[in-house]
């Protein structure tokens, strides 16, 4: 368990650079992600080859991993598209109501039990993100969309946790960002025609960060995370993933000094977010102690 704890902390610590990196990328959300997943795939492969690490998988399989690997990609486009229409501190912070989504979903989707525990500090997430906007209304949209990554991303990370104790993290990952690609791709046609004036070109500059993104960031981060909800809930996945904001809004104030765009109803929130994550450390403590 400590491990696994170790592992996806690493994981959340290399993805909040993922909101100073698409801030530093001048490409549009779209593009971004369309050449994100490019070079996660290609590292990939490169990865699996060398070591070789393919092996066969079934059609169902394939099936699972290519609806995981489109939400995946969709929620990278949100995530991004509320970075540009808000900053990277309230796109990150945005992601912390993926817990109590979590709570909702997880049951449902693996036939569990309600977690009601669960749900009432995932609701202490949610009334920090409502604080964040109810103050903070001028990044509305912003705001949408990053609730719409989280569901998202509580949506993939349940579906992960029925496939990936089968299979290694580097193979799950190849697929899923492999299929997300492939479906940004078969969609690229009609992005275009509702936006024309996108352009897909790249600087010096776009494609190092862009580079540094997807190797450190999607690769390495991707590869810990799936690694370690082999041993994780959900839940919990999803709730220490909230430190996101905690290591992206630091990396923001320092490298775009984003605190002078925040008001004081953006610091009760994310108050109220890493009051979540303590609980849900507490409630986890308590429970090994009583086994």
């Amino acid at each position: 368990m400590k491990n696994a704890l170790l592992k996806m902390h690493l994981a959340v610590f290399l993805w909040g650079f993922t909101g100073v990196l698409g801030r530093a990328i001048s490409l549009r959300e779209y593009p971004l992600v369309w050449y994100r997943t490019l070079f996660t795939a290609l590292i990939l492969l490169l990865f699996l080859l060398i070591f070789k690490k393919i092996s066969k998988i079934s059609k169902k399989e394939l099936g699972r991993f290519f609806v995981i690997g489109s939400i995946i990609a969709v929620h990278w486009v949100v995530f991004y598209g509320s970075i540009k229409f808000a900053n990277a501190s309230i796109a990150l912070t945005c992601l912390a109501t993926a817990g109590i989504f979590t709570s909702l979903i997880e049951p449902l989707m693996l036939k569990s039990k309600f977690n009601y525990k669960e749900m009432l500090i995932g609701l202490v997430a949610l009334i920090g993100m409502y604080s964040i906007y109810h103050f903070e209304i001028k990044y509305a949209l912003g705001i949408a969309l990053g609730i719409l990554a989280a569901l998202l991303s509580s949506i993939f990370t349940v579906m992960n946790k029925k496939i990936v104790s089968g299979y290694s993290a580097q193979l799950v990952a190849f697929y899923e960002i492999g299929f997300g690609f492939l479906f940004l791709t078969a969609l690229l046609p009609f992005y275009l025609f509702f936006q024309p004036d996108i352009r897909f070109e790249m600087n010096s500059m776009d494609f190092l960060w862009l580079f540094v993104l997807s190797l450190f960031c999607t690769v390495l981060g991707q590869s810990l995370a799936l690694s370690a909800l082999k041993k994780l809930t959900p839940f919990t996945t999803v709730l220490l993933v909230n430190l996101e904001p905690v290591y992206g809004i630091i990396l923001a104030m320092i490298f775009y000094h984003e605190n002078k765009e925040l008001g004081v109803g953006f610091y009760i929130g994310i108050s109220l977010i890493a009051l979540s994550v303590l609980l849900h450390t507490w409630m986890m403590r308590k429970e090994r102690a009583v086994k």
